[in-house]
């Protein structure tokens, strides 16, 4: 089955006519997060929000801007030495930036709140990050006790690849953190046909996206146009391989919609023809496994 398109907001510009446009074509899931558009893009998302209550809301707690961080210190969040990182999993910075995000996106209880890049807090020490990471899902599980979030996750860009963290140990620390039953519900991560590691290994039935699919986790793949360069890389004739009559853009959409696991595909697009298309090529069938092998095994060749 293939995956559904939702609006990405990094990068993404004018994102309250692009929610809109999105909200307008069925989408269901906008992803943002507090450091977004100058740390502006919840404000920004809020009236649209309103307008659109169906729609549901993926934010995160991580990264903050410099006046982001300066708040949290005022606000006995942060110290100023931590301010200084500009991320944060701590545990009283996290439960901060919750409300923070609830306020900025006029939204009494959060659909999705993600830790944005984890991997940033102790980088090389996987024991002393797994430690950071459980106690900030303490704090997501009692943001979800309180009705204040739905169910959280995380948003990486290496962590799985570098196995600073693995699907399973994920799972573990959220089961350890709500003392049973947990509510980390989703994971965000790059697939395309650049990062497409986690499309071979989906294909051969391993890596992260088939545990996440097999521990029911919503993914959302990001980047996967790779910050837009991905169609300036395809030509017309691999464009073709993928799906005769696509665009480049719109068949390298289509090969992340078909990889097995990926349940939503995030793209920031700004402007209508270029969402238009892209939920013109989310509609087609999905790509087989076996397409998606020649295509890989294309592209893996020098």
């Amino acid at each position: 089955m293939t995956a559904q398109l939702a609006l990405g907001t990094y990068r993404c510009r004018a994102i309250p006519e692009a929610a809109a446009r999105a909200a307008a074509s069925g989408a269901q899931w906008i992803d943002t997060a507090p450091n977004y558009a100058t740390g502006q893009a919840q404000t920004d998302l809020a009236p649209v929000l309103a307008t659109h209550p169906a729609l549901r809301i993926a934010t995160k707690a991580g990264f903050f801007t410099a006046a982001t961080g300066a708040d949290a210190v005022n606000a006995g969040a942060l110290t100023k030495d931590q301010s200084l990182a500009g991320h944060s999993l701590a545990p009283d910075y996290v439960r901060w930036q919750i409300a923070r995000n609830r306020s900025q996106l006029g939204r009494e209880r959060l659909d999705l709140v993600l830790l944005h890049n984890p991997e940033r807090a102790h980088p090389g020490d996987r024991p002393a990050l797994h430690r950071a990471m459980r106690q900030a899902f303490v704090v997501l599980e009692e943001a979800v006790a309180a009705g204040h979030a739905a169910g959280y996750g995380i948003a990486t860009w290496t962590g799985l690849e570098e196995e600073a963290f693995t699907v399973a140990e994920l799972l573990t620390l959220a089961a350890e953190a709500a003392g049973g039953r947990h509510h980390l519900i989703a994971l965000q991560m790059p697939v395309s046909l650049v990062m497409m590691t986690p499309i071979v290994l989906a294909l051969a039935g391993r890596g992260p996206l088939p545990a996440a699919a097999g521990a029911g986790l919503r993914v959302m793949a990001s980047a996967p146009l790779h910050g837009g360069e991905l169609p300036g890389m395809v030509d017309q004739e691999l464009a073709d391989l993928i799906r005769p009559g696509l665009t480049p853009a719109q068949a390298c959409v289509l090969a992340v919609a078909s990889c097995p696991g990926v349940t939503n595909v995030l793209l920031a697009a700004s402007g209508a023809p270029h969402w238009s298309q892209a939920t013109d090529a989310v509609a087609q069938p999905s790509l087989t496994a076996a397409k998606l092998r020649e295509i890989t095994g294309v592209l893996a060749s020098p």
